[in-house]
């Protein structure tokens, strides 16, 4: 059963929930390909807060039931997606695909013709997420500080283009 989804701006009174959303997607998806200071469950929920208030009237929040489940951010002045995060429960639910598209949307009609964002190499299944969405990779990339240790990042990217659709697709 498709699930009841709103997209919405962030709002000022959710700024923990987003981060929270985003610490549990980050702790399932991301920190067992991570070891070191980069794997610092306080620096990284500390980070996410931060991104968060930084970035607030840049992010879109999924809703489902009156609850957020998901964001996405794009960054301010270029076409770049630093974030994207979906509850663990509703991953593989559409939740993701939904931001992102609705993001590129307000990227291609802020006058961009391409968008592009990164990921950990060892993170498979968002590689192959975002293949599926149309994004092709650009680079791979080694993050991290010489001498300490370092994750491979992928960087990817996809061509926008207006919309094309029959009439009664528009809701």
């Amino acid at each position: 059963m498709p699930l009841n989804m709103i997209i919405r701006k962030a709002v000022p009174g959710e700024i923990e929930t987003l981060a929270d959303i985003a610490f549990v997607a980050w702790e399932r998806d991301l920190m067992p390909f991570l070891s070191g200071p980069a794997a610092s469950r306080t620096a990284e929920r500390s980070r996410l807060s931060q991104a968060v208030r930084e970035g607030l009237e840049r992010i879109i929040v999924a809703e489902v039931n009156e609850v957020a489940v998901g964001w996405c951010q794009r960054a301010r002045g270029r076409a770049y997606i630093p974030f994207l995060f979906v509850t663990p429960l509703l991953q593989n639910q559409g939740v993701g695909s939904a931001l992102l598209r609705r993001v590129e949307s307000l990227v291609e009609l802020e006058g961009a013709d391409r968008i592009q964002l990164d990921t950990l190499a060892d993170n498979v299944r968002a590689v192959n997420f975002y293949q599926h969405q149309g994004y092709q990779i650009l680079a791979l990339r080694s993050e991290g500080r010489p001498g300490r240790e370092t994750q491979m990042s992928v960087r990817l990217e996809k061509r926008l283009t207006p919309w094309r659709g029959p009439i009664d697709d528009i809701e």
